[in-house]
C-alpha cells in the first residue's frame, strides 16, 4: 500500500529559497572593503548552504578554528542581515509546490541550520506559512544531527513514517536518514558537499519541485 506524505519538511537555503545572491554579495562586500577583487558568483554559490562558514572559507580561506574568524563572521552576518532580502527569491516551482501541498490537506515545514534572526524575517518577507519551523539555534544541535527533524515532527504530532525531508546538502540527507524519514535530495540546489549527490544515500533525487508532489510512501 502506498500513499502520499502527510508532512513535507524542507531545508531553506538552496531548497526553497535561492539566498545565494545575497550571501555572495555579503562575502564580496567584505572583499571589496579590504581592497580585494570580488569573486565570481558561481564560485561562491556552491558554498551558500554552509552559510558564513562556507562563504568566508571560499572568500578568504578562513576556517572557524582560525584566529579572527569570529570577528569576520559577525561582520558577514551583520551585513547579510541588512541585505538578506535584496535579491533572494523562491526557486521556480516552489510557490506552486507549496500551494499544492496545502491543497492536498498536507502540512509542510522548514528545518534549517540558519539562525532564527534571519529565518523568520525571510519567511515573513516571502509570505510563507509553514506549520513548523526549526532553526539552527532552536536546539543545542543542528543538522546532520537528526534531532531537529524529530523535534519538528513531535511539535506537530506527526510520525516519521508519514513524512519526507528534502534538502540540497548531504547533511540534510544524513539527518533525514537518521530520523527514519524519507530523504529527498534536490538537484536544483547548491550541492556544496564534496561528494556527488548520487552518493548521499538519499531515498530519491528530484530535479524540480513538481516531482516532490509525486512521492509515494510505502506503508
Amino acid at each position: 500500500m502506498t500513499e502520499h506524505p502527510k508532512v513535507y519538511l524542507f531545508d531553506l537555503d538552496g531548497t526553497l529559497l535561492d539566498s545565494a545572491p545575497d550571501l555572495a554579495a555579503a562575502a564580496n562586500h567584505m572583499r571589496v572593503v579590504r581592497g580585494l577583487e570580488p569573486l565570481p558568483f558561481e564560485t561562491l554559490r556552491k558554498t551558500a548552504s554552509s552559510g558564513a562558514r562556507g562563504l568566508l572559507g571560499a572568500a578568504f580561506g578562513i576556517r572557524p578554528q582560525d584566529a579572527g574568524y569570529a570577528e569576520m563572521a559577525k561582520e558577514f552576518l551583520d551585513y547579510y542581515e541588512e541585505h538578506m532580502a535584496d535579491h533572494s527569491r523562491l526557486f521556480d516551482g516552489v510557490p506552486e509546490m507549496l500551494q499544492d501541498i496545502e491543497a492536498q490537506g498536507a502540512r509542510w515545514g522548514i528545518i534549517t541550520n540558519k539562525h532564527a534572526r534571519f529565518v523568520h524575517p525571510l519567511i515573513k518577507f516571502h509570505m510563507l506559512e509553514p506549520a513548523v519551523v526549526v532553526c539552527g539555534d532552536t536546539l543545542k544541535v543542528s543538522k546532520p544531527n537528526p534531532e531537529p527533524i524529530r523535534f519538528a515532527l513531535k511539535s506537530i504530532n506527526a510520525k516519521a513514517s508519514e513524512a519526507i525531508y528534502a534538502g540540497d546538502d548531504k547533511r540534510d540527507i544524513d539527518a533525514a536518514n537518521g530520523a527514519d524519514v524519507f530523504s529527498v535530495a534536490v538537484q536544483w540546489g547548491y550541492l556544496g558537499s564534496p561528494q556527488p549527490v548520487q552518493d548521499w544515500c538519499a531515498d530519491l533525487i528530484v530535479h524540480n519541485p513538481s516531482e516532490i508532489l509525486g512521492i509515494e510512501l510505502t506503508k
